[in-house]
Parts: C-alpha cells; structure tokens; sequence
C-alpha cells in the first residue's frame, strides 16, 4: 500500500496544496500537527476552516480538549486506526503537517518502551540530575554519551525503561515498530527564506484580525494555566500579556519572532532525513509540483 507525506514548515502552503492532491486522488487527509489535535484552538493553529477543507475528510484534527495530554505515541496509536480503514478501502492516505516526530512515528514507526512508573519516578526525587547521569552512565554507556548531563527529564526516562526492562534504552529506542503496510513519499515544502518570513508575518496579522485575541481569553478562561502549559505559539505570548507581563504590540512580535524560529526548526529538521524530496514553491507552480509528485508516486514501489 502507498502513501504521501507532505511536510514543511509552517506558513509555506502545505494546506492548498493537500487539498488539491486529495481531490486529485480521491482521498483524505490525516493532520501530522501536534497543536490542531486540540479542540478550540483555531485562529492561533491556523486550523483549515470548513470552506477551505472544500469537502475532504481530516482526521486527528480537533479530537480532545486543551486540558489533555496528547503524546507522539497517542497519535501513533490514532493514526494507526485510521491507516486501517485506508488499507481496508485501498485508498492511499495523504499525511499533512510539521510536527516532524508525527511524520516520523506515522512513517517509520515508533519504539516499543513501558509507559512511565510513577513510583519510579517519584524514587528519582531525592536524586540530583548528576546521580541520575551516574545511574544511567553504569547501565547504559551509549545512551549516557547521546544525552546532555543536564537534561534531567531525558535522563530520566532512559534510566527508567532501563530499570524497568532490564535492557539498555539505547537499543530499545531504535527498534521501531510499524504497525501498518503503507510505505510513503516524502515529501518537503519549502519557499525562500525571506518570502516565508514574510509570509509568517502576514499570517500572524491575519490572525490578529481575525480574533486571535478574543479566541485565548476565552480559552484561558475556561483553561487557565493549563492552556499556557502547553506551550503553543500564537497562546503562549498572548496569555502574557493578559497577565500584563508585555504590551499587546510586544506580545504579537514576540508571535512573529518565535513563529519564525520554530519555522527554522522545522527546516533543519527536515533536512536531517534524506528521504524526503524537496518542492521549492518560489521556484515551482503547485501545478508542476503536483505533477511530479504524481508521477512519482505511481511508481513507488
């Protein structure tokens, strides 16, 4: 069975461009956006609208309030379930975000480790971040030497699954596991750096337009600090300055700003797989770009 994966940064198009290739397929989309799976949580996503969603199915998009946790492996497990009614129908599924460890889980898999222990964790309390390293450094060499010395919450959950399996985390770590028979083309949506910043910024307005205010005091509202926790562009900033920590105008620039460095991550990201083929859409019509994703796909094996 085949797929597609169209991932990118955020801004650059990949939403106009999904729609056209389902409709040309015949097909659904499943959203890859760690952000979109939240429920309320429109204007600041850039969440597709009804009308722009011109009669395709999503899935995993608005399927649980702000005030749940939502892991990489919850999505797995989700989009799994979905990937199976594609299988059952034959009908080849379209993945669309920018939540790289998504795209990763949905295409490659994820490791099978032991959900947390509490009581473990809790043991972990009375032992300094350099205990913990100490700890991990005498179970697990490699894992040691793959994670900073300071990064508590990592080098806690790799001492843990060591302790509860009684195997080293770096070896379990990499032995993913795929629940499906879909293979997929990957594939990146990019523009010029100065055309996506700038097209960052204008989005941001739009945002702020459209009610990007009205919509957080309303969540945060009903949220409170829940909301701030998840730590969502587009919230985060906004929520500060409902609390009068910076002016609205510095909140909206501290928006654009971090929305351009998550937009930087995102490439970079990308860039570490060189699975993926790249569309330059300041160098390529969305006709073009569709034709040759379509004549690739046809013959993916």
């Amino acid at each position: 069975m085949k797929g597609i994966i169209i991932g990118g940064p955020t801004g650059v198009g990949k939403t106009d461009l999904s729609i056209k290739l389902a409709q040309i397929l015949k097909t659904a989309i499943i959203s890859s956006d760690s952000a979109q799976v939240f429920s309320g949580l429109d204007i600041g996503t850039g969440k597709i609208t009804l009308k722009e969603k011109q009669n395709i199915p999503h899935h995993l998009i608005d399927i649980l309030p702000p005030n749940k946790k939502y892991s990489v492996g919850d999505f797995q497990k989700d989009s799994d379930k979905i990937l199976k009614n594609f299988e059952n129908n034959s009908i080849p599924p379209i993945i669309v975000g920018g939540t790289g460890l998504y795209l990763k889980a949905i295409a490659d898999g994820l490791a099978s480790l032991p959900p947390a222990d509490l009581n473990l964790r809790n043991s972990f309390e009375s032992l300094s971040t350099e205990d913990i390293f100490s700890k991990l450094e005498l179970l697990d060499l490699n894992a040691s030497k793959s994670i900073h010395k300071n990064n508590r919450v990592k080098l806690e959950r790799a001492l843990e699954v060591c302790l509860l399996t009684k195997n080293k985390f770096s070896t379990l770590s990499t032995q993913n596991i795929k629940n499906h028979n879909f293979t997929f083309l990957k594939i990146v949506l990019i523009r010029d750096r100065t055309t996506l910043y700038q097209r960052i910024e204008r989005r941001v307005d739009t945002m702020v337009a459209d009610g990007l205010l009205q919509e957080v005091q309303s969540l945060y509202n009903i949220y409170g600090e829940n909301l701030k926790q998840l730590n969502i562009i587009g919230y985060s900033e906004i929520i500060d300055f409902i609390n009068g920590v910076c002016t609205f105008e510095e909140a909206i620039d501290k928006v654009k700003q971090n929305s351009r460095h998550y937009c930087k991550r995102q490439i970079t990201w990308f860039k570490t797989s060189e699975e993926y083929l790249w569309y330059n859409l300041d160098e390529m019509s969305e006709e073009d770009i569709l034709k040759d994703i379509l004549n690739k796909f046809n013959f993916l094996l």
